[in-house]
């Protein structure tokens, strides 16, 4: 087995590889993927070009001059280094000996530029250029991305506990696309959580050190893909616009989680679920300063105006918390379906 300083070496000769011909592509290629997908980014070599069976690669994202040149990717046969942005999330496409494609995965608008293609094989290296141009894809249906946790508190969610849980609340789980257009929008949250394709991942926009780190940059986080049944988490779940109407429930009397459910069955309507909470704050712009009884036993109330005592720095969701079903501190707010539908 190579020794891991005989490997390291390898990979060092293959970053400043520069004496040998190189046989270029005259014309680059250019590639259009949309924000979120998967791209490959094609590169072959010469049947006669890889050493021991193996394709020597390198590559990298050029700059606007050599000093702003990223690295990529580098590989040896099995052994293979990412760097950077690009660290877990590219991987060569290696469909046949002489395949040296490369795949990025969650593709967002930072990737966009030029990527350089090197196969090295000390004899006749061969460059590939190629231009990748990043879309912002189709327009999303209006919604809201929002986190969620149960009341049996965070990190308790494998994958199909999270799908149940956003169907619970009148959303489903948020796809990549619809996060990184929350984190893009401002969403910032330090807790990690389910998307649909089984990543776990969480937005920051004022990264700190319990998040990230305070010298990482503002992005999506990633753990990449989780095992769904013996992985927890929380979700980020996405409510499409709201096809009734949500409404604070006028009582004159606080009441506990019972009455508040009976209240608004007796309004002809549902006590209102959280996805029906955000799709009003966020999408209609409901502004209330009352904490309410929502269907999971949740207290929460949306404010889109800021002001004093009532979530004075932003526009946000509060949320009190899950307290004691049996106390008589809050009102309700409800949802009346168009079609009563519930």
């Amino acid at each position: 087995m190579m020794s891991l300083l005989c490997i390291t070496m390898v990979f060092l000769t293959l970053a400043g590889s520069a004496d040998s011909e190189m046989a270029s592509s005259p014309t680059p290629v250019k590639v259009i993927a949309e924000i979120g997908d998967n791209v490959t980014l094609p590169c072959r070599g010469a049947s006669d070009s890889s050493m021991f069976g193996s394709l020597r690669v390198k590559w990298m994202k050029v700059g606007e001059d050599e000093s702003l040149n990223e690295d990529v990717l580098l590989s040896m046969g099995i052994h293979k280094k990412t760097y950077g942005s690009f660290e877990d999330r590219v991987f060569l496409q290696d469909s046949d000996g002489d395949d040296a494609s490369l795949i990025i995965t969650y593709i967002s608008m930072d990737d966009m530029g030029r990527y350089r293609c090197e196969i090295l094989d000390g004899v006749e290296d061969i460059i590939q250029d190629v231009i990748l141009e990043v879309e912002n894809g189709p327009a999303l249906v209006s919604g809201v991305v929002f986190p969620y946790h149960p009341h049996h508190g965070r990190y308790n969610l494998n994958f199909d506990d999270a799908v149940q849980a956003c169907i619970d609340q009148g959303a489903v789980v948020a796809t990549f696309e619809q996060l990184y257009k929350a984190w893009m929008d401002g969403l910032d949250w330090c807790n990690a959580g389910w998307l649909n394709d089984s990543t776990v991942q969480y937005p920051i926009t004022k990264p700190r050190e319990p998040c990230g780190g305070s010298q990482s940059m503002p992005g999506l986080r990633s753990y990449g893909r989780q095992n769904r049944q013996s992985r927890r988490f929380d979700v980020f779940c996405y409510a499409s616009s709201l096809k009734g109407h949500f409404y604070w429930l006028v009582q004159p009397d606080r009441l506990t989680y019972d009455e508040a459910v009976q209240a608004c069955i007796d309004d002809r309507a549902v006590i209102a679920k959280v996805g029906h909470l955000f799709a009003a704050w966020k999408l209609e712009g409901y502004d209330r300063c009352d904490a309410g009884w929502l269907a999971d036993g949740s207290v929460r109330y949306p404010i889109s105006r800021p002001r004093k005592n009532c979530s004075p720095t932003e526009a946000a969701v509060r949320f009190v918390g899950f307290p004691d079903k049996q106390v008589k501190s809050y009102g309700v707010y409800c949802y009346k379906a168009d079609q009563q539908e519930y």
